[in-house]
């Protein structure tokens, strides 16, 4: 019986399985990855190998659900006749009751929102555990996700607003890379400058938040000198409302994650 089973071998499976084996968190002999196109299988024995590959389920000791909302159902009942073992959904948006109705009676079933950036091993994922789920089957979907990023726990209801900031988070931030590239063009720089410099900030400003022992708004007042350029530039973000932008995009995202979770 295999130790894990990722069903999906699309960009987050894969991601998670390399993130697996680059920890050492789990052996590669312990892993199988369901696929069912052969081609992207054939992708994924080299990029990933030594990892057991196959185009249906088998039977093993826990399962990974990692394909496109639409294919959870039918994944869930492969995988549960085949003999699931206790299951991690990483689809967005699909539910646990949507889960736990599709899988064997008293599976145990910890639902996750991860985001893009697990695919460069730095992504952020919250968790939900289902009706019969218990400490150590969070754990165990921790120990999971936590080799591609950081975990949270919080109740299911949660994971709409994780969705509408984590989840849909890295688009926010990629627009702002944009604005910032344009805005450098704008002033003068030629664009490969203004794109290298804008990047490193955001790479700069994410690793002082990341690594250093103060919170965004000390960070933010060590750069804003009395009367300088930065005071200057915060004015006029303040000016068009950036700050209630961002409040309203998570909302707005938050929302979008209700509606699409209840239909």
């Amino acid at each position: 019986m295999t130790a894990l089973q990722v069903i999906g071998g699309g960009r987050m499976g894969e991601a998670l399985v390399g993130g697996l084996l680059k920890t050492g968190s789990v052996p590669a002999g312990d892993i199988r990855v369901v696929e069912p196109i052969e081609a992207r299988r054939k992708e994924l024995a080299d990029l990933l190998p030594g990892v057991a590959l196959a185009a249906s389920p088998e039977q093993a000791d826990g399962t990974v659900i990692a394909v496109k909302p639409g294919d959870v159902p039918a994944a869930c009942r492969a995988a549960a006749a085949a003999g699931s073992g206790r299951v991690l959904s990483i689809a967005a948006g699909v539910t646990l009751a949507t889960l736990e109705a599709e899988l064997a009676p008293a599976t145990a079933v910890v639902r996750a929102m991860p985001n893009t950036p697990a695919l460069v091993g730095v992504g952020a994922a919250a968790i939900a555990a289902g009706t019969t789920a218990t400490d150590d089957d969070l754990a165990w979907a921790e120990s999971l996700l936590g080799a591609v990023g950081i975990v949270v726990r919080v109740k299911e209801p949660l994971l709409d607003a994780v969705t509408g900031l984590s989840g849909s988070g890295p688009a926010y931030v990629f627009l702002v890379a944009e604005a910032l590239i344009d805005a450098g063009v704008l002033a003068g720089l030629p664009r490969d400058v203004s794109s290298a410099l804008a990047i490193q900030t955001l790479l700069g400003a994410a690793t002082l938040l990341a690594e250093g022992r103060d919170g965004p708004e000390a960070l933010r007042a060590a750069v804003t000198s009395p009367g300088g350029t930065t005071a200057a530039g915060l004015r006029a973000l303040e000016h068009h409302g950036v700050r209630a932008a961002f409040l309203d995009a998570v909302s707005a995202a938050t929302e979008r994650a209700k509606q699409l979770g209840a239909s």
